[in-house]
């Protein structure tokens, strides 16, 4: 572990510096599309006829049998495994382009709240052309609080405990569960089995997610109201980190949001805050992502002691 703990903070470290750089990614395909791509595949060849659920899961298995394979491709080969896996580890997390992004609602938002729904569609999938500024402002936050669980903690620890095998094998799953772990009548039987997989790959890091963001704000979570506030998120992950960094900020998240055109009176995560957040609030989100960041970097740093000494 020492030394996937040494290559973790590596990766760490060059993500934070150099987030998503577009002079790269307009020129080659980034892995996460390539991801997608073999998932929109399989979908279109075995999302047919009967037994869809059972399809599913083959496909899952299929999917996740080859990440692993790859990765461990990748990883032993000779003189170049080790640059290529913290590469490759840089690549799929996600820490600056996720404050990139959040920093940008915040910036629109400042600039005119039709500016600000344009940045916040970029990150959400909930209906934005009504929402107001607490609207906007709420989501940039939920989705901040919701990405460093999946999109930094998450695949850290994969890669922590599997290396590069690892972290390809949880963002193939997450990736799955984004495009085809809908109760739709189209995607209900096929993506069963993906979205169970990625609630469960997700449990432990999402609560971690939630202790991280609390000891970034320098104070111990209320843990009596964030059982409470998370269980009250329609996800059974989600409401782990959004509720400790509504703790945090002292802001009411989630609540009554639009999807396809359609209303739906969700409950307020952190009732007590404040409820007409804004670009303020927003930026301080964004803080909290960054010393949540740090305080990764610092056990990470620990655990590779060992291995760097």
């Amino acid at each position: 572990m020492e030394l996937h703990a040494a290559a973790l903070l590596a990766a760490l470290l060059l993500d934070a510096a150099l987030g998503e750089p577009d002079a790269l990614w307009s020129r080659l395909p980034h892995p996460a599309v390539l991801m997608g791509r073999a998932v929109a595949f399989c979908e279109r060849r075995f999302n047919t006829g009967t037994h869809r659920r059972a399809r599913g899961v083959a496909v899952m298995a299929g999917l996740c049998a080859g990440a692993w394979a790859i990765g461990t491709a990748i990883a032993d080969l000779p003189l170049i495994g080790w640059a290529l896996e913290i590469a490759l580890g840089a690549v799929l997390l996600a820490q600056k382009s996720l404050v990139d992004h959040v920093r940008d609602v915040a910036r629109g938002l400042r600039a005119s709240p039709e500016e600000g729904r344009r940045m916040v569609a970029r990150i959400v999938g909930r209906d934005t052309a009504s929402m107001d500024e607490p609207a906007i402002s709420r989501a940039a936050i939920e989705s901040a609080a919701e990405n460093f669980s999946d999109g930094v903690v998450a695949p850290a620890l994969f890669f922590l405990l599997a290396g590069l095998p690892g972290i390809l094998l949880y963002k193939i799953v997450n990736t799955a569960d984004s495009m085809i772990g809908y109760r739709t009548p189209a995607l209900e039987e096929f993506g069963f089995f993906a979205a169970r997989l990625d609630d469960v790959l997700n449990w432990f890091p999402s609560r971690l997610s939630a202790l991280v963001l609390s000891a970034g704000f320098r104070r111990g979570p209320d843990m009596a109201a964030l059982r409470r506030d998370a269980g009250l998120h329609r996800s059974p992950n989600a409401g782990w980190p959004e509720a400790a960094m509504a703790q945090g900020l002292g802001v009411a998240l989630s609540g009554p949001r639009s999807y396809d055109g359609r209303m739906r009176d969700f409950p307020f995560v952190w009732p007590r805050g404040a409820r007409s957040p804004g670009p303020a609030e927003i930026d301080r989100a964004a803080d909290a992502l960054w010393r949540g960041w740090k305080v990764l970097a610092a056990a990470v740093l620990l655990l590779a002691v060992p291995a760097l000494f």
